[in-house]
Parts: C-alpha cells; structure tokens; sequence
C-alpha cells in the first residue's frame, strides 16, 4: 500500500527531472536559457506533446515544492540588513513596476478582445509570475550583484511579498 504512493511521488517527479535534464543543456548551449529549457520540458511531457502528463494536479505537490525551494533561493541572496536599508526602493519601485505592467498588459489583453475582468487576471499573472524569469536571468549572466541586477532584484522582492 505505502509503495504505491511512493511510486505515485517518485515516477512524476523521475519524468519532470529527466526532461529538465535533456532540455536545460541542449537550450543553454543555444544561447537561449535555463527558463526556455524548463518550459520546453513541461511542454514535452505534458498533454500537447507526449501527453505523460494530462492533468496539472498529477504533478501540483511537487510544483509546490519548487515554489518552495526559488523562495528560500532568494532567501539566500538577500541580506536582511541591506532589504531593510532598501524598503523604501523595493515598494516604491515594484509597486510601481506591477501596477504599471499589470495596466499595460490588461489593456493588451481588452485589445485582443478578452474581457476586462479576464485581461485583469492574465496580466497579473504574467507580472506576478515574471520574478522566476527575472531572478534566473540575472544569476545565469551573473548580473545579480550589479546595480541594475539589484534593482531587478528589489522589484522582484516586492511582487513576493
């Protein structure tokens, strides 16, 4: 009985690592990224490619534990001391930064003729969601502890609080 929920854990979790495995490289020796990697693994074991995958809730606990792990990441690069000294920036600026893409990316989306309430929640998700790409990016090029890698770093601090 404890074997099948084992197996039930480890199989989802052995296919979501083995494609992250393949697709990460191949898309950083092209020059495209860690992050395209991670969604071109997704897509290939999910219902449009090779379908192992159909239903987000098979893999939703093991998702959630990524959640986990990339805030205790950011946990790691911050010190308390200089968040404290920069809470003035990390709110001003990334309230900012949401508030202004979270409009733009609605008004897109009423554009292309979704409905208002829909666009809201589209575009605030992109923005919500864009700290994972953001934080990524900026440790793959290694621009975390420069000026502007900071600034992107205090803007992505305020969209997780």
């Amino acid at each position: 009985m404890a074997d099948a929920g084992i197996a039930q854990t480890i199989g989802p979790a052995v296919v979501l690592l083995g494609s992250a495995v393949i697709a990460v490289p191949l898309f950083r020796k092209l020059g495209l990224g860690s992050v395209l990697g991670y969604f071109a693994g997704g897509l290939l074991v999910g219902p449009s490619i090779l379908g192992i995958f159909t239903h987000p809730d098979t893999i939703l606990h093991i998702s959630e534990l990524g959640v986990v792990m990339f805030l205790f990441l950011i946990g790691l690069e911050m010190r308390p001391h200089k968040l404290w000294a920069l809470r003035a920036q990390i709110f001003g600026l990334g309230l900012a930064q949401v508030v202004v893409c979270t409009a733009l990316l609605t008004g897109a989306g009423m554009v292309l003729g979704l409905p208002p309430v829909i666009a809201f929640i589209a575009g605030a998700g992109f923005v919500l969601s864009s700290t994972a790409v953001i934080m990524s990016v900026l440790q793959e090029r290694g621009e975390l502890a420069s000026r502007q890698g900071q600034q992107g770093c205090r803007s992505c601090c305020w969209r997780i609080s």
